[in-house]
């Protein structure tokens, strides 16, 4: 049974919250809209769909942003404490620093499990129809690329041809085991290229040693043969970047995909560990925000405390950036690129914790 003291304490943190959600919520709606409707200025859509599209995708945008409302809903919380005395009367009570940490630091971990469990995976499906919609109206639409069990799939269109290509697996700059069926605008057969290996550096693809197969008669070329296409290795790893569009199943299922086909995994890897450990990112955070506002006098203004929230979530996340980064492009291991920001973050708030009581 919870205590008067932690209901109060439960029920102003969530209070604000679910106050400052929705306000970076609007603000993210409100530049979603400006984004939807100059892509579709020169579309003959129908005028619903920005706004549509923008509330698809501005509930995975929220989840980018909850680090940064965990911090600032923490700092609100204990100014207002602060501001009304209201620290001092539950000190009197018997409540020291240290349990408001712990109550503030569970609830934290709480919301944490619901927000990876229920939350992004509802807000990841929305972003799937999101991209799967918006996909409609792109340029690129006639260009497309999957990976499924027996390897790459691509899809193009170039020179009034259709290209329906087959390989079995992508490394570095080189597609292997590779199928090119080329077909012409009536999806006639005309053609199909066989090839142990291909350099897709950039769209004129070289053919290393292709058999060539046109009415069922194979002719081996010992040479290189160029190929354009409208993709290149480039454009291929970035069609399979979008993968926060997946819920936590569909990226267990991508990632064994991704293993078969010889696909590095470490992007996926790096994304779920993202979200196994957020509920303690939550809770570090808010351990964070409590040592920054004790630590801070306690007559400074209410924009004081707001400017200081924002410089330490854009530092923070600029942290997290840069070591994601590196372990995508493989200068760092992939776990160091995930725990050593929270352990960096964890180790200044349990030494700030030390004397916290004493403030």
């Amino acid at each position: 049974m919870l205590k008067i003291y932690q209901k109060y304490l439960i029920k102003n943190f969530l209070g604000k919250f679910i106050k400052i959600s929705i306000i970076f919520l609007s603000l993210t709606f409100i530049l979603g809209i400006l984004e939807e409707i100059n892509f579709f200025k020169d579309t003959n859509a129908n005028f619903i769909y920005p706004y549509f599209l923008t509330l698809l995708n501005t509930p995975i945008t929220l989840f980018e942003i909850f680090p940064f409302i965990f911090l600032i809903s923490t700092q609100f919380l204990l100014y207002e404490l602060f501001k009304n005395d209201e620290l001092n009367l539950l000190k009197k009570n018997g409540l020291d620093n240290m349990k408001i940490v712990k109550i503030l630091f569970i609830l934290s971990i709480v919301i944490g499990v619901f927000n990876v469990t229920i939350y992004y995976n509802l807000a990841s499906k929305l972003k799937f129809h999101y991209s799967n919609i918006k996909n409609n109206f792109s340029d690129d639409n006639k260009y497309l690329a999957m990976v499924t069990d027996s390897g790459l799939w691509i899809k193009d269109e170039i020179n009034g041809k259709t290209l329906i290509i087959k390989s079995g697996f992508i490394k570095d700059k080189f597609l292997s085991e590779t199928i090119i069926n080329e077909f012409n605008s009536d999806f006639q057969l005309l053609k199909t290229i066989q090839a142990e290996k291909i350099d897709i550096s950039n769209n004129n693809w070289i053919i290393f040693n292709p058999i060539i197969t046109i009415d069922n008669i194979s002719e081996k070329n010992s040479g290189n043969m160029e190929f354009s296409t409208n993709f290149n290795s480039e454009k291929i790893y970035n069609l399979f970047s979008n993968i926060s569009s997946f819920d936590i199943i569909k990226l267990f299922n991508l990632k064994k995909d991704y293993q078969r086909f010889g696909y590095s995994t470490d992007e996926i890897t790096i994304h779920l560990l993202k979200l196994f450990t957020t509920p303690m990112f939550y809770g570090v955070l808010t351990i964070f925000s409590i040592i920054i506002m004790f630590n801070f006098t306690k007559n400074r203004s209410l924009l004081f405390h707001i400017l200081a929230g924002v410089l330490v979530s854009v530092s923070l996340y600029y942290v997290n950036f840069i070591f994601s980064s590196l372990g995508n492009n493989g200068k760092i291991p992939v776990f160091t690129s995930i725990f050593f920001p929270l352990f960096i973050i964890t180790a200044i708030s349990i030494i700030g914790l030390i004397n916290i009581n004493e403030k």
